[in-house]
């Protein structure tokens, strides 16, 4: 039986997604909207085509304030954090002692000594513990609890939100800025994990409900669940905690070697001093025995999570870490982690799913064009 503290939670937008006829599931202690009447492939297919509004409010929203928070910061991280420009965003990595990853998130310039970070919900309360063992006596952390966030993903994201906030027409990808919606105070980044141009939206719990319906008011606009999301987010070929990303390998295991900035590599002028990082530089540096890439299912026959990647010989040389249909392309798509061996030699590759062996072709990352707004 669940304690008090383990009950599952709800988003401020439990009652809109039940009044939608969303279908709730369990999701990283969350009662979370998997799908709607409109149902997965449409969800999936609309964002692709026009505007898709998820609610992402389980995901952690964290605070740093101080004069030393972003050294604080960047000692946690292999990314550059003291020379991110205002109002910018980063793509960064909590790394382990080992070098492996502990979760990833966006790390956002705010100004006036102020980070603003978004973590992953079944990592946020790890992630708090983390920074405020680590760094909290150097600046101030804050839990935001009382904000929800809102996804606005799709080629007409930017035309939806135009007409309720003219002033984003300025803002390009990884740009962020605070806006009042209707009186309210919101932080919006031009940023989402679609593939798609789009936006995320901080609000106050208290008034997520309100923007929420005022942009469904937009025929153009339907709500996404959890199912589209996690379709839309492997056609982009953009990595999962706990499936691309976990604590037992590290970034360039992982094939994010382009998101540890320069200035922290070995010869950089801040190389290292971060957890793992020793090992993490060691990898770039000599290469590593395993690497995650794009996979291409031979038929019809989806090839999901877990799923064993053998040679012709029968030796086993890789798992799957993400695996679904693309409904973009029409077809089976897969993520996975293998021995570069075997894909440098272009050896025949097969995944077991259901005791068949389904012939596997490595295919370069992402499975569609990533569609950001860079001006």
């Amino acid at each position: 039986m669940m304690s008090k503290d383990q009950q599952i939670k709800t988003t401020p937008l439990y009652q809109m997604h039940l009044d939608a006829g969303a279908k709730m599931v369990p999701f990283a202690g969350y009662e979370m909207p998997v799908s709607y009447p409109l149902g997965i492939k449409k969800e999936h297919n609309h964002t692709r085509e026009k505007v898709g509004l998820f609610d992402v409010s389980h995901m952690g929203q964290i605070r740093l304030v101080g004069i030393n928070a972003k050294k604080a910061l960047e000692s946690l991280v292999p990314v550059d954090i003291i020379d991110l420009p205002l109002m910018k965003l980063r793509y960064a990595l909590f790394t382990n002692k080992s070098g492996g990853v502990m979760d990833d998130l966006m790390v956002t310039n705010l100004g006036d000594e102020e980070l603003f970070l978004v973590v992953n919900a079944g990592c946020k309360n790890a992630d708090f513990d983390h920074l405020q063992s680590t760094i909290g006596d150097d600046c101030k952390i804050e839990f935001l609890e009382d904000v929800a966030l809102l996804a606005l993903q799709g080629p007409l994201a930017h035309k939806v939100l135009s007409e309720i906030v003219p002033s984003i027409s300025e803002m390009t990808f990884m740009t962020a800025k605070k806006v009042a919606i209707n009186g309210v105070d919101c932080l919006i980044t031009r940023s989402g994990y679609t593939g798609e141009d789009g936006f995320e939206i901080s609000i106050p719990a208290k008034d997520s409900e309100e923007l929420a319906k005022l942009l469904l008011s937009n025929k153009e606009v339907e709500w996404v669940g959890l199912g589209a999301r996690d379709s839309l987010r492997l056609e982009a070929g953009l990595s999962l905690y706990g499936h691309e990303l976990d604590t037992k390998h590290s970034p360039v295991e992982s094939s994010l070697s382009w998101a540890l900035s320069k200035i922290r590599r070995a010869g950089g002028e801040r190389e290292g001093n971060y957890l793992g990082s020793k090992t993490i530089m060691n990898h770039l540096d000599e290469g590593t025995e395993s690497k995650v890439v794009g996979l291409q299912p031979e038929g019809r026959m989806p090839v999901r999570d877990g799923a064993v990647i053998e040679d012709e010989l029968g030796n086993k040389v890789g798992i799957v870490t993400s695996g679904g249909f693309g409904p973009s392309i029409n077809r089976p798509i897969a993520i996975a982690r293998l021995q570069k061996s075997f894909i440098e030699k272009k050896a025949k590759l097969f995944a077991l799913v259901r005791d068949k062996k389904i012939a596997v072709e490595v295919v370069s990352l992402p499975f569609v064009k990533q569609n950001y707004y860079r001006g």
